[in-house]
C-alpha cells in the first residue's frame, strides 16, 4: 500500500515539474517586451479615460501613439496641446498645435421662445422621449430638456438651466471630450472652435422644417430666408434644407449676420455690447456742438 502511494506521489510530482518546465519555456517564447515609452506617455495623459481621443482609454491611446511613431491624427482633447507637446517630447516628436474647441448647444428653444404645448409623463431621458414624440414644444428638432447631455458629462461642465429648460455649457470646464455630443439624440450639440477671446457666432437652430412651420413651434427658429448668406462677405454661411450654418473656420466675427437675421436665430457669445443708435447720434451732436 505504501509503495503504491509513493509511486502515485512520484508520478504526480514528476508531472508537476514537467508542466512547470513547459510553462517556463512557453512564457519565455511568447514573452511580450513592452516599450517603456508607453508608461511614460501614459503618465503624461490626464487619465480621464473618456474616449474622446477615439481609443478605449488613456493607456490604449499611449500604446497607439508609441506604435505609430507619429502624432499625426492623434489628439487628447482633455489634455490639449500641453499634454500632446509633453508626449511628443518623450518620443522625440513635434506636436502640431490644435485650435481649442468646446461644446455648443445649437438650440435656443427656451420656455419663452418655444412654449410648452404638451406635457411628457414618461421616463425622464432624452433618448426615450425622442423615440416617442416631437417634444413638449412641438419642435421635432429642438432640445428635449431632459438632461442626457448633462449626465454624460464627467467634468461637471454642463447644467440644466431651470428658467430656460436648456443645457448650459460652462466654458472654463468644458474639455471638448464630446460625450455630450454622443448623448444627445437630437444632435443639437456641436464641437466648435472656442474662438479668439472665446468669442463665437453661430446659428442656434437645427430645424430643417420650412420657415412658417418652424416658427409655429419656436419664435427664434431659422426660417432659411437666406438674409445672413447674402450679407456675409466671407462665404462663411451656407443654406441647406431651410437651415443656415456658419462655418467657424471662415467666420471673421464681423457680426453683420446677427443683425440681419429677422428671427434672432443667430447668437453671438462673449462679444462686446453694441452701441445703441441713439448713443451714436448723441455723440455726433456733442461733437458738432463742440466744433
Amino acid at each position: 500500500m505504501s509503495g503504491t502511494l509513493i509511486f502515485a506521489v512520484t508520478v504526480l510530482g514528476s508531472l508537476g515539474i514537467l508542466a512547470a518546465v513547459i510553462l517556463y519555456f512557453v512564457a519565455r517564447k511568447f514573452k511580450v517586451i513592452e516599450d517603456p515609452n508607453i508608461d511614460r506617455v501614459a503618465a503624461e495623459l490626464p487619465g480621464a479615460n473618456c474616449g474622446a481621443c477615439g481609443y478605449a482609454g488613456c493607456r490604449n491611446f499611449a500604446e497607439a501613439i508609441v506604435a505609430a511613431g507619429t502624432l499625426d491624427g492623434f489628439f487628447c482633447p482633455v489634455g490639449g496641446n500641453t499634454v500632446m507637446k509633453n508626449a511628443g517630447a518623450i518620443l522625440g516628436l513635434e506636436a502640431v498645435a490644435v485650435t481649442p474647441q468646446m461644446a455648443v448647444v445649437r438650440c435656443n428653444g427656451s420656455f419663452a421662445h418655444a412654449p410648452q404645448k404638451v406635457r411628457f409623463d414618461g421616463a425622464r431621458t432624452c433618448a426615450f422621449a425622442h423615440a416617442l414624440y416631437a417634444g413638449e414644444s412641438g419642435c421635432p428638432h429642438g432640445c428635449l430638456g431632459l438632461g442626457d447631455c448633462v449626465r454624460a458629462c464627467t467634468f461637471d461642465a454642463m447644467f440644466m438651466d431651470e428658467e430656460t429648460g436648456l443645457p448650459v455649457v460652462i466654458e472654463d470646464k468644458c474639455v471638448a471630450c464630446g460625450a455630450c455630443v454622443k448623448a444627445c439624440p437630437r444632435g443639437i450639440i456641436e464641437m466648435r472652435n472656442k474662438g479668439p477671446k472665446n468669442r463665437r457666432i453661430y446659428v442656434s437652430c437645427i430645424n430643417e422644417e420650412k420657415g412658417s412651420v418652424a416658427r409655429k413651434n419656436c419664435s427664434v427658429a431659422c426660417t432659411g430666408c437666406g438674409a445672413c448668406v447674402k450679407v456675409c462677405k466671407f462665404d462663411a454661411i451656407t443654406l441647406d434644407n431651410n437651415l443656415a450654418y456658419i462655418d467657424f473656420k471662415k467666420c471673421t466675427l464681423c457680426r453683420k449676420c446677427v443683425t440681419e437675421c429677422p428671427t434672432d436665430a443667430i447668437v453671438e457669445i462673449n462679444l462686446p455690447p453694441r452701441k445703441e443708435r441713439n448713443q451714436g447720434r448723441e455723440l455726433e451732436e456733442n461733437i458738432v456742438q463742440t466744433l
